[in-house]
């Protein structure tokens, strides 16, 4: 193709644009709302799965010490749980460090209700807090360590905890989360494509005999594709910057909100550099695809003269 008719095309599909008025001004608001729904969607999604992801990470394994456990036998459990394959690290808690914890924890009236439990009157076990590889194999995990207890005596593991039950129940909530929020995805993307598609479809219908005249006239089929081509892909351009911006806009200013504290619930939001590629690529991507595929099938109709 010369540069000249190159040029020409992108004349012509810019100039489109420009002169078909409301009816470009339709196209780009039906992308644009479309998008931006779906846009909300995908963004709600994605933090749900890196919360529910945080979550998980946070379920943990902790192995109370009988009291009477020697140090003999500390160093041997622990190199037995760090052999353990799917366990990623082990921090031994000292009974010591775990009324530290306690009392931070439960803040000032922790200090006077746990006063006088220091030396040999602090009631806590010593401990390994253990975290795994994989947040679901933490019960599987806790098997092996529990079953370090066979055939020892005297036995060194007072209690294995990770909250059994409540994780199970855990892992299947964030699962259903997780699948209902892509479910809703691909549905908002399907009928986002019907409904852009159809808008350009209208636009193109409603130039049907300047395709007709064209085609009489002898202009080839890619001649009369390529400024359509081009047209599709600049309302599918700009019917998707713009929800992109007000999306990404948005969320940046939540994101600095100094109101905004999920610190007590231990997670945090997706940050903007990890949200702002993807959605960019998918809603642009979109965008462009939809109106390029919706201006090309419409224009194949009228090109059978």
């Amino acid at each position: 193709m010369k540069i000249s008719t190159i040029s020409r095309h992108l004349r012509e599909g810019t100039k489109n644009v420009v002169r078909n008025g409301w009816m470009t001004f339709a196209s780009i608001s039906s992308i644009a709302i479309s998008l931006f729904i779906l846009g909300i969607f995908v963004l709600i999604t994605l933090n749900v799965n890196d919360i529910a992801g945080q979550i998980e990470k946070q379920v943990e394994i902790n192995v109370y010490l009988e009291v009477n456990t020697s140090q003999d036998q500390i160093n041997a459990l622990e190199s037995q749980i760090q052999a353990i394959h799917e366990v990623k690290t082990i921090k031994f808690v000292s009974k010591e460090e775990g009324l530290v914890y306690l009392r931070q924890k439960l803040g000032e009236s922790g200090k006077a209700l746990l006063d006088g439990f220091e030396g040999e009157n602090n009631p806590l076990n010593d401990a390994f807090t253990i975290e795994v590889d994989d947040p679901r194999n933490v019960a599987v995990v806790a098997d092996q360590i529990s079953a370090l207890n066979i055939g020892k005596d005297p036995k060194p593991i007072y209690k294995v905890n990770y909250g059994k039950g409540t994780v199970e129940a855990l892992f299947k909530v964030t699962q259903i989360v997780r699948w209902v929020g892509i479910g809703i995805v691909i549905l908002l993307s399907f009928t986002a494509v019907f409904l852009i598609a159809n808008t350009i479809k209208i636009t193109i219908l409603a130039r049907r005999k300047e395709i007709s005249i064209m085609k009489l006239v002898g202009a080839t089929n890619s001649f009369i594709r390529w400024p359509f081509f081009i047209e599709g892909a600049l309302l599918g351009f700009i019917g998707s910057v713009i929800p992109t911006a007000i999306i990404l806009g948005g969320y940046w200013k939540l994101l600095n909100t100094s109101s905004l504290n999920l610190n007590l619930l231990m997670v945090e939001l997706t940050p903007f550099g990890e949200i702002a590629p993807t959605m960019t690529t998918l809603l642009l991507g979109i965008g462009m695809v939809i109106g390029i595929w919706g201006s090309l099938i419409s224009v194949r109709k009228f090109l059978r003269v």
